[in-house]
């Protein structure tokens, strides 16, 4: 059940003459995919700054939040340490790793709250990461709400109208928009109740739930709204991003954050030795022959690695891996495609597309061309949609022709900003 109350008066005043230290959840494990790019959005920049800086700041420096437990992805420590690092008091932090869903997520950081022995009555508040311009004073609204209420959670009204369809996409009802809200976080509850809530979720394995506030409703506790903000608004597309751009920084940062598509090549080829397999994308292929080369010989990932190079201008994968160096010798190429990837989010790029062709008269592609999409997808931390892998013979002509060895054109596309 949900309760709007009102936001004056008496309650007003009692908010006002609450006073109690509260911890924060704030969620960063997730892929955030919906919105692109080769690193999690959480850590994509806005106006020069990682989402993830901007809500973490709010409650860092928030008189009331005593603790804040961060929930990230244990791999992406590269990414998030960094933005750890910048805090002297780095003890207001506790570091979960998430699940894998979202619901995991915030039950892991509640069974990491349990071993500190809270009081049953502190108020624990759960927020997305992806929402990062909250402000103080909505902050303070959640944890005062919830210490009247036990459970709270911001809305907004909702402006538009709201049509039920069936599967057929057939409208089947009109609703009334007096009695919806559109939900935001922070969330706010008492430890206690959202600790119950999540135990009986876990209890019976039931985690279909959208928000907290769900969880917490299931287990017979009424939800209270209180008023949100338009600022905290989700960033889920590319063009929440842009909204983000405008919010933080104005219109200098909009007019900085115009953009350019760069297209740039690369070309491979490794000559066939003794062997019984190849590298191809990524993969590993049995075959009666060897690729010569440094590293695996992988020409397909030389490639694509010398092509995205080229889209920021920085020179070919000979300069970063020098064959003369031997801590190359035999290394994996998928080191050298990640390199060239990880470099673009530096110049604040995008990575778009990939295309690479393969020139040779066997082995056959095509039963490996899925697999060499999903692993240089997989590499590039991008959606296997902006992947093409395709093949050609040279029709029994030059060195690929008369089976000598292996070619592999390539094309990278990017975004940068002008």
């Amino acid at each position: 059940m949900l309760v709007l109350i009102p936001a004056t008066g008496e309650i007003s005043k009692m908010l006002l003459n609450a006073n109690q230290k509260a911890t924060i959840i704030i969620l960063a494990s997730g892929s955030g995919s919906r919105a692109g790019g080769s690193i999690p959005k959480q850590y994509q920049l806005v106006a020069g700054q990682p989402i993830l800086h901007y809500s973490l700041q709010t409650a860092f420096e928030h008189q009331e939040v005593q603790s804040i437990l961060l929930v990230v992805n244990e791999c992406d420590q590269h990414l998030w340490q960094p933005i750890i690092d910048r805090y002297k008091n780095k003890t207001k932090f506790r570091i979960v790793f998430g699940g894998s869903e979202r619901c995991y997520s915030v039950f892991n950081a509640l069974k990491e709250l349990e071993l500190l022995n809270l009081p049953a009555e502190v108020i624990i508040l759960v927020h997305d990461s992806a929402r990062p311009f909250i402000s103080s004073e909505l902050i303070s609204r959640a944890i005062r709400t919830a210490i009247l209420h036990d459970a709270a959670i911001p809305v907004l009204p909702v402006t538009d109208t709201i049509k039920q369809v069936d599967e057929s996409k057939k409208v089947t009802a009109t609703l009334s928009r007096k009695d919806l809200r559109l939900v935001q976080t922070p969330q706010a509850f008492k430890f206690y109740k959202l600790q119950q809530a999540y135990k009986a979720a876990a209890k019976i394995g039931i985690w279909n739930f959208t928000d907290d506030a769900s969880i917490v409703e299931a287990n017979n506790t009424t939800v209270y709204c209180f008023e949100g903000e338009q600022s905290a608004f989700k960033i889920t597309n590319k063009e929440d991003f842009l909204r983000s751009e405008i919010y933080a920084g104005g219109q200098a940062v909009l007019d900085k954050i115009k953009t350019s598509t760069r297209v740039a090549t690369g070309y491979d080829v490794h000559a066939f030795g003794e062997g019984d397999h190849i590298w191809l994308g990524g993969i590993k292929i049995k075959f009666g022959k060897s690729l010569i080369g440094h590293s695996d010989a992988d020409p397909v990932l030389h490639a694509l690695t010398d092509a995205v190079l080229g889209t920021i201008g920085e020179g070919d994968i000979g300069s970063h891996f020098p064959p003369s160096d031997p801590q190359w010798k035999g290394a994996e190429s998928h080191v050298f495609l990640k390199h060239a990837v990880n470099m673009l989010p530096l110049r604040d790029g995008k990575l778009i597309h990939l295309d690479t062709t393969i020139i040779c008269e066997s082995p056959k592609i095509g039963p490996y061309r899925e697999i060499m999409r999903h692993k240089i997808a997989e590499i590039c931390q991008i959606d296997i949609g902006r992947v093409s892998v395709k093949a050609t013979t040279s029709e029994k002509l030059g060195f690929t022709g008369r089976g000598e060895g292996i070619a592999a054109m390539a094309t990278a596309t990017v975004e940068l900003p002008d």
